[in-house]
């Protein structure tokens, strides 16, 4: 009864809270560079756009920083990254009971984030979660980044499915863009990282509880069609 053939899923406050490691780095940086520390919750605001973006808004107190220091910063941040990429992430709550359930419909399932490979597959592979994936697209993989729609479109082409029967979860706007972009639905769920700006039912096809909801939903929209 599913009419959608694939799904494709956010990481970064969809399938894994991430902010612990990607706090502990941002202050590594600023401590590195002589800067000041932001809160757990500023860098929750900062997350969703990918490194450089997360790196910028660290940096700016009101004035955006120049090129050379957000090079530093970068590239310091990335150091610092790679030391604690899933030392203190967690797999937030349903999101194994609902990988387990979308697996059993045997509809192929991909990862699609702004973060970067080299960070992606190491932290998929350490907590776990790398077999449920027929595809994993990354920030770099393709020229764009979302909410760019050749990333979706990209997932979808290595499952071999075609776009407008693909189902995309995530927690933000940029998700809610991307599928708009590549012509797909997308489901939302109300955790994760929003950039402060919270998404409703209205901007997106459903608003669902966890993973295991959007299914139900899923399969509910295959009887209603």
């Amino acid at each position: 009864l599913m009419r959608f053939q694939s799904v494709t899923f956010d990481l970064d406050g969809t399938l894994l809270d991430t902010l612990p490691d990607l706090a502990e780095a941002s202050n590594r940086m600023l401590a590195e560079l002589g800067l000041p520390l932001r809160s757990e919750e500023e860098i929750r605001r900062f997350v969703g756009q990918g490194v450089v973006v997360l790196v910028r808004r660290c940096l700016d107190h009101g004035t955006p920083p120049d090129e050379a220091l957000l090079g530093r910063a970068v590239e310091a941040f990335k150091r610092h990254y790679a030391a604690v990429n899933g030392k203190e992430t967690r797999i937030f709550e349903g999101v194994l009971a609902g990988l387990e359930a979308w697996r059993a419909t045997g509809v192929p399932l991909a990862v699609l984030t702004n973060k970067p490979a080299a960070f992606t597959e190491p932290l998929l592979e350490r907590m776990g979660l790398t077999h449920y994936f027929s595809a994993i697209v990354s920030g770099d993989s393709t020229p764009f980044r979302k909410p760019h729609p050749d990333p979706l479109r990209h997932a979808c082409a290595q499952m071999g499915r075609a776009v407008n029967t693909n189902l995309h979860i995530g927690d933000s706007r940029h998700d809610i863009e991307v599928a708009r972009a590549a012509g797909c639905m997308v489901y939302c769920v109300p955790y994760g990282y929003n950039e402060g700006e919270a998404v409703s039912a209205s901007d997106c096809d459903a608003l669902v509880e966890n993973l295991e909801s959007a299914l139900r939903r899923a399969q509910a929209f295959g009887e209603a069609g």
